[in-house]
């Protein structure tokens, strides 16, 4: 991503970002509230057309192209408030992130890995999304995005709404999809959990990037631990 540029109308929100995210890597975008986080997701996903600057995965311009082309080319996102149906149950939800033809080929292969790394699931197949708590909700969340076979997650505040413990257990399930191999773009408001897991992390604000480093640096920088962590 090159100079990117991005708002709503009249509205300029992202202001000239520039910065990557490696194969592999798990990358953490921190900020307060009104950063431009979710702004951000939303124009690499394609929900928002940006108004300067290109988006590049793969090696190819994606910016432009409708958010089904994109997730095809296998860049997911799991948005904000996690957007479950929660009338179908675990299963079908899970099978509706499945909807591409590549996808669906091994779908029971993806299926596997899921519940070797979110066992609650394949106990909660029968209920309604609904019925499951915060936590398991999350989960099924992400593992709907990772029936799609990304090559990188995007995760929009994944640790909205959950107790303490819940966000532990969540943060480590982060983790370990991450270490099967899928890079990961995390925008999250819990500063010090996301900058604990990150390879590199960059600090947004005000639709601008001020800070970046890996996520030790970022995590025992003095100005951040002040204003972000109240140390």
């Amino acid at each position: 991503m090159h100079g990117l540029h991005s708002g709503y109308k009249d509205v300029s929100v992202l202001r000239g970002l520039t910065f990557h995210v490696g194969a592999g890597e798990l990358v953490a975008v921190v900020g307060a509230n009104g950063a431009g986080k979710t702004t951000l997701l939303r124009t690499i996903s394609g929900l928002l057309a940006p108004s300067a600057g290109h988006i590049t995965f793969k090696g190819e311009p994606i910016h432009g192209l409708p958010p089904h082309r994109i997730v095809r080319k296998g860049l997911v996102q799991v948005p904000e408030g996690r957007q479950l149906f929660g009338h179908l149950t675990v299963w079908e939800n899970l099978i509706v992130g499945a909807h591409a033809q590549e996808a669906r080929q091994v779908r029971e292969q993806t299926l596997g890995m899921i519940f070797d790394m979110f066992p609650v699931l394949a106990e909660r197949l029968p209920q309604t999304a609904r019925t499951l708590s915060g936590g398991e909700q999350q989960m099924l969340a992400i593992a709907r995005a990772l029936m799609a076979r990304p090559a990188m997650l995007m995760l929009d505040e994944p640790s909205w709404g959950l107790a303490p413990i819940l966000v532990r257990r969540l943060f480590e399930a982060i983790e370990q999809v991450n270490r099967r191999g899928v890079a990961t773009l995390l925008v999250e408001q819990n500063v010090y959990r996301a900058l604990s897991i990150a390879h590199r992390a960059y600090v947004l604000e005000l639709g601008m990037l001020v800070m970046e480093g890996t996520g030790e640096e970022l995590r025992e920088h003095p100005n951040l631990k002040a204003f972000y962590l109240g140390l």
